[in-house]
């Protein structure tokens, strides 16, 4: 399953039926699971381990050394889980010491192609980063949430769970879940509520986050405020336990 123009370390790990094309190289201390495809011309390197039935593709380079002036050479890692898709020319960049050592992405992700996840970042599942979608390093990304095209991320920034970004946005602030943003710089819209209605969210229940999002942004109330509100609405409503949690662990402040 490796072909023979592949130049693979022997030093790296690869689980019988991983598949390696022409011209890619793959760096020792490099693991990738079972049924993971690896195209052509693209490069692993360092301490990386990629899980189960990963697609990534050509002139890819996953694991390279953070773009950081302060990375020293520090055997830092990634980890990528199963069944994530990297297209071509995307970047992923393993952690730096300043921060956990580690960038971690979970499962059943996609990475369009030329889109940057720099050093320190963790992304959660089923996220979708558009073409050209770039993180700045230490930046986290909640389950399910979608940044549009040619977006840019500050670094540190906290990206909440079924958020939308439009296509374009530039984010300086966080982003709570649930919620749409758009521009330069990034402004809230609304709700994400076709994406909810994608992911099965009853209609009451989206009439629930809609009430939610009123209260945090029409309402007037400060930001604690607005949190207590919807912390003791979410011990009746489970789902707004997400809006919560990216309100209380926001430390850029939000999108307002």
């Amino acid at each position: 399953m490796i072909d023979p123009r592949a130049a693979v370390d022997p030093a790296a790990d690869l689980d019988e039926g991983v598949s390696v094309g022409p011209f890619t190289v793959i760096g020792p201390g490099v693991q990738i699971a079972r049924g993971s495809w690896i195209g052509p011309h693209a490069v692993l390197k360092g301490l990386t381990r990629i899980g189960t039935d990963c697609k990534i593709y050509q002139f890819a380079s996953v694991g390279e050394d953070p773009q950081d002036k302060k990375y020293g050479g520090e055997p830092t890692r990634l980890e990528v889980g199963d069944r994530n898709v990297i297209r071509e020319y995307a970047t992923v960049h393993r952690g730096t010491a300043q921060d956990e050592g580690l960038t971690r992405i979970g499962d059943d992700n996609l990475l369009m192609a030329y889109s940057h996840v720099a050093h320190d970042c963790v992304i959660g599942n089923h996220t979708i980063l558009a073409n050209a979608a770039s993180l700045g390093g230490h930046v986290d990304i909640d389950d399910w949430a979608i940044l549009g095209g040619f977006t840019i991320v500050h670094q540190f920034c906290h990206i909440g769970a079924h958020s939308f970004c439009a296509m374009g946005s530039v984010i300086s602030k966080d982003v709570p879940a649930y919620v749409m943003v758009g521009g330069h710089p990034a402004e809230p819209h609304g709700v994400n509520a076709e994406g909810l209605r994608r992911r099965h969210f009853s209609e009451p229940t989206i009439q629930r986050i809609r009430r939610a999002y009123k209260i945090l942004y029409k309402s007037g109330l400060s930001l604690v405020e607005a949190t207590e509100e919807l912390r003791s609405m979410a011990e009746t409503t489970p789902e707004l336990r997400a809006l919560v949690y990216s309100l209380e662990h926001s430390e850029r402040s939000i999108t307002r």
